[in-house]
């Protein structure tokens, strides 16, 4: 009747994915939400996170109160994902930084991704991999000596019993890039806030990481060089050939003002409002952590609990009735 895997791009979950599929059997992937104890399912490729938001759906006031709640926690550095809190003391922007920053034009953050992470065989739709991109991003860098130009490294690279084998650290070393004049790089090690960084920026570049939604809802004009979740929808600039990133990025960097569709932030926080609050499926009353931050295990619970659940009553009506798997609207 169907098959449920995990994510189904691992080499177990894609071979039980495929041969359900050539039986003509409904295939249901699932993959972390973005809340924390949360799940994400879909019969399409959770990995992707293809989400089907109505035209006509608008936040209500106090939606987007609750938005807000959520981004303020977020911008602080007050968030979990996969049970890894990224940030233990988020650091503004110091005297050093600023000193430098203040001998050049403008500011433009580079945002990078972890090299193995399952939305990658997505993102690379344009540039053959992140990698590529950076090596375009450098031949930028040293055309334009008026604008400062931050590096800064996924967090994740250095997550312990996970760490990338192949980092945005060693792509700078590898090319010197600390020797650049106008570069700043910021190791996956610092605490540095991202979002202080956006807010002082005359636009970001990411490849296909969430920072780029948080950035449009912020209001700064976002360079995207990678699919991403989000570029389902119009949220951010993402030009479809290298040849028409290397220019869109000359044309903002030389531009006076860069003239941002006003779909783009409204897209961005009902996109990311889904995310949260209909498509993340909350199991935090049946989970816990386990001795590694980013495993659970089962809490005692009883089982009318989980009759009763909200989430596993989602989950059942999508299995076997071809549900959205999406929580009810409040």
């Amino acid at each position: 009747r169907a098959v449920v895997v995990f994510n189904g791009q691992f080499f177990p979950e894609a071979t039980a994915r495929f041969i359900a599929q050539k039986r003509g059997l409904r295939v249901i992937t699932h993959e972390v939400g973005l809340q924390p104890a949360t799940a994400y399912f879909t019969e399409g490729e959770a990995t992707a996170y293809p989400i089907h938001i109505p035209d006509e759906f608008e936040l209500s006031e106090a939606q987007n109160a609750k938005l807000d709640a959520y981004l303020a926690k977020r911008f602080q550095g007050d968030f979990t994902m996969a049970g890894v809190k990224f940030w233990a003391d988020m650091k503004g922007l110091d005297e050093g930084f600023l000193k430098k920053a203040a001998n050049f034009k403008q500011i433009v953050p580079i945002f990078t991704n972890v090299i193995f992470d399952t939305s990658q065989p997505h993102a690379n739709t344009v540039f053959e991999d992140m990698f590529t991109w950076l090596d375009m991003a450098l031949e930028i860098i040293r055309q334009n000596r008026d604008t400062l130009f931050v590096i800064r490294a996924h967090p994740d690279e250095t997550r312990v019993r996970k760490s990338s084998r192949e980092t945005v650290e060693g792509w700078v070393n590898r090319h010197e890039v600390q020797k650049e004049p106008n570069v700043i790089f910021i190791s996956p090690r610092e605490t540095l806030s991202s979002y202080e960084l956006i807010q002082k920026s005359k636009f970001v570049m990411i490849y296909n990481s969430t920072i780029g939604l948080e950035a449009s809802i912020m209001g700064a004009a976002v360079l995207c060089a990678g699919k991403a979740r989000f570029t389902q929808y119009p949220t951010v600039f993402f030009p479809q050939t290298v040849e028409e990133v290397k220019k869109t990025t000359q044309e903002f960097l030389s531009a006076e003002e860069i003239k941002i569709p006003a779909e783009f932030k409204r897209n961005a926080r009902r996109f990311l409002y889904y995310q949260l609050y209909r498509t993340s499926l909350p199991f935090g009353d049946f989970l816990e952590p386990s001795v590694r931050v980013t495993q659970t295990k089962l809490k005692p619970f009883k089982f009318d609990a989980l009759l009763n659940s909200k989430s596993i009553q989602v989950v059942l009506e999508g299995i076997l009735k071809n549900g959205d798997f999406l929580l009810k609207s409040e």
